[in-house]
C-alpha cells in the first residue's frame, strides 16, 4: 500500500506542475490548443514506450472489445488538459487546480458511495461528506492566503 501512495503523490504534485508548464507553453506559442497536442504527442510516445518495456502489448487487441464508454476517460484527460492549459494564465495555476481538486472531490465521493464504473464501494457517511468539506476548505484557504 505505501508503494501505491507514493506513486499518487508523485502524480499528484505533477498535475500543478503539468499544468503550469502546459500553460506556459500555450502561452509562449499563442496556441493553448498547440501545446495540448504537443503534450499529447510527448504522452502517446513515452506511454508507448513504457507498454513495450512491460507486459501490455498483448492487451491491446482487446480494446475493441471493450465498452465503448470506458474510452471517454481519454476525452475527459483532453478536457482537462486544454481547458487547464487555456485557464491557468489568465486564472493562476493555484486557483485553476483549486478547482480542479474540489470537482476531484465531489466526483470521488459520488462514483466511491454509487461504486460507479466498477469502483468499490465506499459509502458516503457524515464523517466522510465532513472529511471532504474539511479537505474542501483547506484547499480554499490555501488561495485565500
Amino acid at each position: 500500500m505505501t508503494q501505491y501512495a507514493a506513486i499518487m503523490l508523485a502524480a499528484g504534485i505533477g498535475v500543478p506542475i503539468l499544468a503550469a508548464l502546459n500553460a506556459a507553453l500555450g502561452k509562449l506559442i499563442g496556441s493553448p490548443t498547440t501545446a495540448g497536442v504537443v503534450l499529447f504527442a510527448i504522452a502517446f510516445v513515452a506511454s508507448a514506450l513504457v507498454m513495450l518495456l512491460f507486459p501490455g502489448m498483448e492487451a491491446l487487441s482487446k480494446v475493441a472489445q471493450a465498452p465503448k464508454h470506458l474510452l471517454l476517460a481519454g476525452v475527459l484527460i483532453a478536457f482537462y488538459v486544454l481547458s487547464i492549459t487555456h485557464v491557468a494564465p489568465h486564472f493562476g495555476v493555484g486557483n485553476a487546480v483549486f478547482f480542479v481538486l474540489l470537482g476531484q472531490l465531489i466526483s470521488t465521493a459520488a462514483i466511491d458511495h454509487f461504486g460507479l464504473f466498477g469502483a468499490q464501494v465506499t459509502p458516503l457517511t457524515w464523517i466522510r461528506a465532513g472529511g471532504i468539506a474539511v479537505m474542501a476548505a483547506g484547499v480554499a484557504i490555501t488561495q485565500l492566503a
